[in-house]
């Protein structure tokens, strides 16, 4: 098939999600979010999360956000949170508002740490978060299976084995609007600029300047966007 026959195939959709005003949170979720915050231990509200965390009913879907926002630092309205999420140290995150989670994602906070999930962003299935010092702005695009590390074993002494030498951490920051491709990952102390996009399965392992286009293994420029 020609290049002009692939492309002639191709056609928009309205994106709709990110576009959608998030109304508030009812009144009788604030109020569970309250109730398991105040009158449960952290043990009984995990272990409530797990009744719910695979199910697809209303019911699923709420009880996931009530229990969520009970964890976590902060919680904005109209979070969604698809099945099969998981997490460590919720305590440590804040989500912004509208914010989506997709299915089978791990968020892998740290005690002391911090991760911040900015406003209307999209958390794409199958992602993983190393959430040591971790930012992503205001409608991030982040696709299915896309990583980010925040720390790597320094490697000294020569003699030790490489996972018991100290390790380096360095925050990792996704400006706002930028869009991370299918199964990319970023590694620690990259930058990734407001409005750029990552092209799928790109290793980033340096900073990414605003509105540009990157590729490959390790991420290279390819032009910028116009």
């Amino acid at each position: 098939m020609s290049s002009e026959s692939r492309h002639s195939r191709r056609y928009n959709v309205e994106a709709i999600r990110a576009k959608q005003r998030i109304s508030t949170d009812p009144e009788f979720e604030i109020k569970l979010v309250e109730f398991l915050k105040n009158t449960c231990t952290l043990e009984e509200i995990h272990l409530e999360y797990r009744r719910f965390s695979m199910g697809r009913s209303t019911i699923d879907y709420m009880m996931r956000k009530v229990i969520v926002h009970a964890l976590s630092k902060s919680v904005g309205c109209g979070l969604t949170v698809e099945p099969g999420f998981d997490f460590k140290h919720l305590e440590s995150v804040e989500f912004g508002e509208g914010v989506f989670v997709g299915s089978q994602v791990y968020i892998q906070g740290r005690l002391g740490g911090n991760c911040c999930i900015g406003d209307y962003s999209w958390i794409g299935p199958q992602s993983y978060f190393d959430a040591r010092d971790l930012s992503i702005g205001k409608y991030v695009g982040w696709g299915p299976g896309a990583k980010v590390l925040g720390s790597e074993h320094v490697g000294l002494p020569l003699n030790a084995p490489i996972i018991t030498t100290d390790l380096q951490v360095a925050p990792v920051r996704v400006e706002d609007g930028a869009d991370i491709g299918m199964n990319a990952v970023l590694l620690p102390g990259v930058v990734v600029g407001e409005g750029s996009i990552i092209g799928a399965g790109s290793i980033v392992n340096k900073d990414v300047p605003p509105f540009s286009v990157v590729a490959g293994v390790p991420a290279r420029f390819i032009k910028w966007r116009t």
